[in-house]
């Protein structure tokens, strides 16, 4: 990994399937009135923290989830809403046949489901089709990564959060897969070092 430019990365906001627990993988959700709250305070910061941002790319997950959060950061910021690109190698990793469950869900209709996840959670599989690991979705992030030119904020989903910790902050794969990924904070990208602001 060459070096990066300066990026700011948020996870979309709350939606009702985060406060379920519910795996939500590509599955395409909204943001709740909390996730909007959150949305726009992250926009505030960001606009106190950039300034002027012109000279900045904005590029968010195509997911509505992501979508809206993007879209109210831009908004707070006093940004075109609208005015953003999307790219596909920023969805959530894919949960297969385990979207939309949650884990008691799935211990009823296949026992032993998270446990044998949490064995190596980054490298396993979930059944189904599209299904994806977090070394997988990492491949994909570290793609995106390479091709970041100029200063970026970025909206993405928690899976994308913890491939960069993974890739840029060299954390091993059992800590990136079970660490906390906030939707009230940003995260700087900046000189190889990875800070939560907020």
């Amino acid at each position: 990994m060459g070096t990066l430019p300066l990026v700011y990365l948020v996870r979309h906001g709350q939606t009702d399937w985060n406060v379920e627990r519910r795996l939500q993988g590509q599955a395409d959700t909204d943001i709740n009135d909390v996730g909007r709250r959150q949305a726009t305070a992250n926009g505030a910061l960001l606009a106190a923290i950039v300034g002027d941002a012109g000279g900045f790319d904005f590029v968010a997950s195509p997911l509505r989830r992501t979508r809206e959060t993007m879209e109210r950061i831009r908004a707070a910021m006093g940004l075109d809403p609208a005015d953003y690109r999307t790219d596909e190698r920023l969805k959530e990793i894919h949960f297969g046949d385990w979207q939309g469950f949650t884990y008691p869900e799935l211990e009823v209709r296949q026992p032993g489901s998270g446990a044998r996840r949490s064995v190596d959670k980054w490298n396993f599989l979930p059944p189904g089709a599209g299904a994806e690991t977090y070394a997988t979705l990492a491949a994909r992030v570290s793609d995106w990564l390479a091709t970041l030119d100029r200063p970026t904020v970025c909206v993405a989903h928690g899976g994308i959060v913890r491939a960069v910790f993974r890739i840029v902050g060299g954390l091993s794969p059992q800590e990136c897969a079970v660490m906390d990924i906030p939707q009230d904070r940003v995260l700087r990208i900046e000189d190889g070092g990875l800070e939560w602001l907020g």
